[in-house]
C-alpha cells in the first residue's frame, strides 16, 4: 500500500443501500476516512443520490490512479453497468452476474497492486443464487478468487470484541458433525497469524468456546468439549499459540472476561456473532482472514427496506473502510522490501 492507493469498494446488491452508504461515508471524508473508489454505474449512483436529496458530486474515473486525486472533490466511481433498471428495495436476478463481476474487478485491482484493499458492500445471496452463484457467500467466493489452498476465516471485529466462528454458513444441526479438532486448529492458527500480520498483536490470546451449554458440564451435556475442542486447544498451545478453553460461552462476553483475550473463537455462527452485534451493531466489521489481500465489509445486510430512503446508517461501512486501510498499512509495513504485487501472497 502507498499513500496514492485508494481502497476499492464494491457495489453489493444494487437494489440495496450500498451507493447511498458510500455517499454518506464520502460526506464524512474529513473524519480519518481513507480515499476509496466505488465500482458502480455513475449515472445510477447520481440518480439515486438526487432522489434521496444527497448533494454529493459523482465523478466517473478510469481507475484507482485517478481516484485519490478526485476524492477531495467528488465521489470517484469506476463505471460498471447493471442490465436491470434501478429499483431500490427490489433485487433483480438479472443483475447477479454484474454483482459478481464487480467483486472480481475489485480483487483484481488489489492483486495487481493498483488499490490497497477490497471493501465489499453486502450482497443479496438469495438473488445471486437465482442467478447461478455457486458459493455460500462473500467469504467462500473470495477464497475461490484467491486461488487453491486458501482457507478463509471470518473475523468480526469491533472496538469492544473480536470473534471468529469456526463453522460459518451451515445449518446448526450439522455443526457437531462438521466440527473437528483439525478444523479448529486450522482456524486458530490462521487467526493467530492474521492478528500478528494485520492487527499488530505480537502474541495473540485466543479464547475458545465449548459447543454445548456449560462447555459440556464435564461430559454430562455432551462430549464434544472433551473429544474435539480440548485437544484442539492443546495442539494450538503446543504450537506456541496462547489459547485457552473450552470455555462456557455464556460467561465469555462480559467486560471482565473480554479483557482476558484478543479474540473469541466460537464453534458456530450465532454463538459469537450475537454477542458482537449486541455489544456494537454499528461498529462491527466483517474481515476475511487467510487471504493474500485485505478484505473487509460492513457487518450488516443489504438494507433493502431502507434503500432509496436515505435513512441507512453508514457507520459500519466507515468502520470497514478505516479497518481496511489500517490492515493494508500494517501488511505493507511488515512486507519484505521489494515485495509488491499481491498475486503471490505479498502485502497489499
Amino acid at each position: 500500500m502507498t499513500a496514492t492507493q485508494p481502497l476499492v469498494l464494491t457495489p453489493g446488491e444494487p437494489a440495496g443501500a450500498g451507493c447511498e452508504l458510500a455517499a454518506d461515508a464520502w460526506l464524512r471524508r474529513g473524519e480519518r476516512l481513507p480515499p476509496f473508489l466505488l465500482i458502480d454505474d455513475p449515472d445510477r449512483v447520481a440518480a439515486r443520490l438526487r432522489a434521496i436529496g444527497r448533494d454529493v458530486p459523482v465523478r466517473a474515473v478510469g481507475g484507482p490512479e485517478a481516484a485519490t486525486a478526485s476524492f477531495a472533490d467528488a465521489l470517484p466511481v469506476l463505471p460498471h453497468g447493471f442490465p436491470a433498471p434501478d429499483r431500490p428495495g427490489s433485487p433483480d436476478p438479472a443483475n447477479g452476474r454484474a454483482v459478481v463481476d464487480a467483486i472480481e474487478r475489485a480483487v483484481a485491482l488489489v492483486r495487481d497492486g493498483r488499490a490497497a484493499a477490497v471493501v465489499t458492500n453486502p450482497i443479496q445471496k438469495e438473488t445471486l443464487y437465482q442467478a447461478g452463484f455457486a458459493f455460500p457467500g462473500h467469504t467462500e467466493f473470495l477464497a475461490h478468487l484467491a486461488g487453491p489452498g486458501v482457507v478463509p476465516v471470518m473475523l468480526l471485529a469491533s472496538p469492544a470484541l473480536r470473534v471468529v466462528p469456526v463453522t460459518i454458513h451451515i445449518p446448526l444441526a450439522e455443526v457437531p458433525r462438521r466440527l473437528t479438532t483439525e478444523g479448529i486448529v486450522q482456524v486458530g492458527r490462521i487467526t493467530a497469524a492474521a492478528l500478528v500480520q494485520d492487527f499488530g498483536i505480537a502474541r495473540p490470546r485466543l479464547a475458545l468456546a465449548g459447543l454445548n451449554p456449560h462447555a459440556g458440564e464435564g461430559g454430562a451435556l455432551g462430549r464434544e468439549e472433551i473429544e474435539v475442542v480440548a485437544p484442539a486447544v492443546a495442539a494450538l498451545r503446543a504450537e506456541g499459540i496462547d489459547a485457552v478453553g473450552p470455555l462456557p460461552a455464556d460467561t465469555m462476553f462480559h467486560a471482565e472476561a473480554r479483557a482476558g483475550y484478543d479474540v473469541a473463537l466460537g464453534m458456530y455462527h450465532d454463538q459469537v456473532l450475537v454477542p458482537l452485534k449486541t455489544l456494537d451493531f454499528w461498529g462491527g466489521v466483517n474481515v476475511t482472514l487467510g487471504l493474500p489481500f485485505v478484505r473487509t465489509s460492513p457487518d450488516h445486510g443489504t438494507a433493502l427496506t431502507l434503500a432509496g430512503t436515505g435513512r441507512a446508517r453508514p457507520d459500519s461501512l466507515i468502520a470497514a473502510l478505516r479497518m481496511a486501510a489500517d490492515m493494508a498499512a500494517a501488511r505493507a509495513a511488515a512486507a519484505p522490501r521489494g515485495a509488491g504485487r499481491t498475486g503471490t501472497g505479498a502485502a497489499a
